[in-house]
Formats: C-alpha cells, sequence, structure tokens
C-alpha cells in the first residue's frame, strides 16, 4: 500500500500548535503509531519550504480505506510533502482578516461528494452525522459556484470523508486543498459528541473550510493563545471584503468567523457574514 508523506500545517512556523478545539481541552490526537522524531530529510524538506520544524512529531495515520499516511503533525492540520512546491510562500500580510491559502479548488471540481462515515471502527455518531447535514447545507445555501453533495456510507468513495477517530477531547483534523481538489480526510474526535448539535456543526462546518482552502480567521493572533500561526507552509493570503485587525481584534477582527482557531460551547454552528462574504468571493 501507498504511504503518503505528510506535513502537519499548524504553528510549526512559530513553534506553537493549532488546534480548532475548545482551550480548555488538551490537544486533539488521532489514530496513529508514533514512529519517533523527523528524519534529516523531512527536516530539510520542511527547511526547503520555509517552514520550521519546531513542535513537529513524525507518526503513521491509518483511514478508514486502510490507507496510511506518514505524517510530520502539529495541532490540526496536515499537508503533503510531494505538494510543497505548489504551496510556495510568499510575502507576509500583516494584521488578522479572512485567509485562504495559495490553493482553492478548481472550477472543474467544485461539485463535491462528502461521506459521512459509518463503517465499523470510524463510525459517526448519530449526532455527528446530524451536524454534518448542516455543515454541509450551510455551504450549499450560500448559492455559489460550491456544492457539496452528502450521503452516509461505509465507503470512502468520495472527495471528503468524515469520520470519527476515536480519540478524547473535542475538535477534529483536516488539511489544505492540492492539484485543485479538496483535502479528503477530516477526522473528527470522538469527544467533540459530548457538545451540543450545533457546536459539533461548527467544527464540521470549520474542518471542511480547511478543506476548501481557508486558514484560521485569527491565525496571526489566536484567540485563545495570542500566537501567531505563520504561514505555516500555504500562504495566508487576505480575502478582500473582511476586515482588518491587530493581533488582538480591537480594530475588527471578525470574531464569530467559524474559522477563528478555538471553538467554545456556544457556537451556533453558522457562518458569520464576513465568513459569507469571504467564501463568496473565493466561489
Amino acid at each position: 500500500m501507498k504511504k503518503i508523506k505528510v506535513l502537519a500545517l499548524c504553528a510549526i512556523v512559530t513553534g506553537f500548535t493549532i488546534s480548532c478545539e475548545k482551550k480548555e481541552v488538551s490537544n486533539e490526537t488521532q489514530p496513529e503509531t508514533v514512529t519517533g522524531q523527523l528524519s534529516k530529510a523531512h527536516i530539510q524538506a520542511l527547511h526547503d519550504a520555509g517552514v520550521n520544524d519546531y513542535g513537529a512529531t513524525y507518526a503513521t495515520v491509518t483511514h478508514p480505506d486502510g490507507s496510511s499516511e506518514e505524517v510530520i503533525k502539529s495541532g490540526d492540520l496536515s499537508l503533503v510533502i510531494e505538494n510543497l512546491a505548489e504551496q510556495k510562500l510568499v510575502e507576509a500580510e500583516n494584521g488578522n482578516k479572512q485567509y485562504k491559502t495559495h490553493n482553492l479548488v478548481s472550477r472543474s471540481n467544485r461539485n463535491i461528494s462528502v461521506i459521512g462515515y459509518t463503517g465499523s471502527g470510524y463510525a459517526l455518531t448519530s449526532k455527528m452525522q446530524r451536524a454534518l447535514q448542516s455543515a454541509v447545507n450551510n455551504y450549499n445555501a450560500l448559492g455559489n459556484s460550491l456544492y457539496l453533495t452528502l450521503s452516509f456510507s461505509s465507503s470512502s468513495n468520495a472527495d471528503i470523508v468524515v469520520y470519527n477517530n476515536g480519540a478524547s477531547g473535542g475538535g477534529g483534523y483536516a488539511g489544505f486543498p492540492s492539484g485543485g481538489r479538496p483535502y479528503k480526510w477530516i477526522q473528527i474526535n470522538a469527544g467533540t459528541d459530548s457538545y451540543n448539535t450545533s457546536v459539533v456543526a461548527h467544527v464540521m462546518t470549520h474542518e471542511i473550510g480547511h478543506c476548501i482552502g481557508l486558514r484560521h480567521t485569527d491565525y496571526a493572533g489566536r484567540k485563545c493563545d495570542g500566537s501567531n500561526e505563520g504561514y505555516a507552509g500555504v500562504g495566508n493570503t487576505h480575502i478582500p471584503g473582511t476586515p482588518t485587525a491587530n493581533q488582538w481584534g480591537e480594530s475588527g477582527l471578525d470574531t464569530n468567523s467559524i474559522m477563528i482557531s478555538c471553538f467554545s460551547g456556544y457556537e451556533n454552528g453558522q457562518f458569520s457574514g464576513y465568513d459569507r462574504i469571504a467564501l463568496n468571493y473565493l466561489y
């Protein structure tokens, strides 16, 4: 079975970790076999991409279809090392705005099939399934060029597969588009089921946002801890029409954005007005 090497995208550049989770919950885990520290080859690949290896660890992740990925992880995001060349770093922009990566979903791939996984060992709970339907409805209600078709199945034959990774704590994992296609795998921590359906829908909508190319709105100054995630190897391009703010948001950071890095137990599972502007601008 072919193994794909991936690089976790979080704040490797700055030495801080990203977690799409409630602050009180410890960093997310995923079903994996940790195999040790980074090799010299991995470190060199990161340096060639302009990414700091600080805090990154090496592991193996197995997905529901049996495929495995050798990963360099930190926080909630992954990047295929082979795709680093197409995700070159660019000049930074200061402040907090709605942000995208350099890669988006191409026009020919915008009818996106989504499977909520129901197979043994990775099945979404009934609450997670309802929340995923709400998340898909969020995107389809925008009426732009994206259209998501949801089914629930033990198959993994879809553009995006959302599954329960069995991990404790709330939150999830996802990656960024590559080759014009959305990132395929969204892992949802089992502990997320302890929140109400609206909060779970928030997590689902957030992770789909990463899969189609959105960065954290507060990447330059995370609301949980103030850390700066940096470029993370994929870019942080401002989306026109969304607000500018300083690190703490006094100048207008959209704190209601579904792409804020951390979530609370009071989320409504809906896009903010600026989230809608951002997505309709991109798609």
